[in-house]
């Protein structure tokens, strides 16, 4: 197929709407079923993008779950715990596949941003991800694959209609890229830098710690930034973002949007949230909305069988004050140490970031003064 018609394009006045290949070679994607839109296709290609070069870089199976253009998570699969299994709904589950874990991981983020999200795999599909989906409010899913019983539990979704696309893993792009804005083309080369633990060497701080651990989750901070939306910050923590700031005009609003998100993604982990007490069949994104009112100091009643005792600013604090071990990363320079000091309030211990600004000297400084370990890149990644 050369090119695919869509419904329409952002919005229902924008008409006609297609994709399509501009040298009338064919498209690297398949729609398998369901009817994608044009805003669907735009999180399904840069969410393939991230999930792929994640998996390139650390070789572990990858996901994200894409929201308006930018990740609301990413990870890589690793196992999951007792404890996320409890906050990823899936503590009655047996042992899962890899890929599987990936994407429980990436839209266990930020629950309520994945809200209507689009799911994207490094692997192929299988039942374990295909079922997990299943009871999850999405509006499709692209991967280089799909096993039969994945694909059939899929086209059972949303009353036959939620959106499957499988991609070509073999495509390659052209190197450069072009779009209109106002009747004016824009071109541009593809960003194709390369991003591994080669970029990791330049540690600008008194502490040159960086385990290993760490340096994964530096790449996979990278990896996330360079397909959010800019500006943007990211916090990770074992090989899943935890919270990502993206879009603000200033960096210390990204700093703190990523950071409130990674501390409610760790007071979800409360003892006090993990035992919440729901109405018998309540929804999993019920579920979800009365976990935040409940965070926020607010009780849906309807919500829980038995209400629940709040979290006091007291506890809230011991518990985030547990909060460490984080990545962070940023597109670009912070221009203040204003950042680093709201990244220590939510456990951040490792810094990644390009470096350039006139005020280094002062950002490291604040770096230091936590004992943080901070690399330098040289590297930045604004996507828009």
């Amino acid at each position: 197929m050369t090119e695919l018609e869509l419904k329409y394009g952002c919005n229902p006045n924008q008409k006609p709407a297609r994709i399509f290949m501009k040298d009338a070679g064919l498209l690297p994607v398949t729609v398998l079923n369901g009817r994608p839109g044009y805003i669907n296709f735009l999180d399904a290609l840069n969410a393939w993008q991230l999930a792929r070069e994640l998996k390139e870089a650390t070789g572990l199976p990858s996901a994200a779950s894409f929201k308006h253009v930018s990740p609301a998570g990413a990870a890589v699969g690793l196992p999951l715990d007792e404890t996320d299994r409890k906050m990823y709904f899936v503590d009655g589950e047996g042992e899962l596949s890899p890929i599987a874990c990936a994407y429980i991981r990436a839209r266990g983020a930020d629950r309520m941003s994945s809200y209507g999200d689009w799911a994207a795999l490094s692997d192929v599909c299988d039942a374990d991800t295909a079922g997990y989906l299943k009871g999850e409010v999405s509006d499709g899913i692209i991967a280089p694959g799909y096993t039969r019983e994945a694909l059939d539990i899929l086209r059972s979704k949303k009353k036959g209609n939620y959106n499957v696309v499988q991609i070509d893993p073999a495509y390659v792009p052209a190197p450069v890229e072009r779009k209109d804005v106002f009747g004016i083309t824009f071109e541009q080369g593809r960003n194709e830098y390369r991003i591994d633990g080669s970029l990791l060497t330049d540690i600008v701080t008194e502490n040159k710690t960086l385990p290993q651990q760490a340096g994964r989750d530096m790449i996979v901070a990278l990896i996330t930034l360079k397909y959010t939306q800019s500006n943007s910050v990211c916090y990770v923590k074992d090989g899943q973002t935890i919270g990502v700031g993206a879009g603000q005009q200033s960096r210390i609003h990204c700093t703190r949007l990523a950071g409130s998100k990674a501390d409610t993604w760790f007071l979800r982990r409360h003892p006090r949230v993990l035992g919440l007490d729901f109405t018998a069949g309540i929804r999993r994104p019920d579920r979800d909305n009365a976990i935040d009112n409940y965070l926020l100091g607010e009780t849906d009643e309807g919500a829980f069988a038995t209400l629940p005792e709040p979290l006091t600013q007291t506890e809230r604090e011991a518990w985030l004050s547990r909060l460490t071990g984080v990545t962070l990363g940023s597109d670009a320079f912070f221009p203040f140490g204003d950042n680093v000091e709201r990244a220590h309030r939510s456990g951040v211990a490792y810094i990644v970031q390009p470096g350039g600004s006139i005020r280094d000297d002062h950002v490291i400084a604040t770096a230091d003064k936590y004992g943080m370990t901070m690399c330098f890149t040289g590297m930045r990644l604004f996507h828009h």
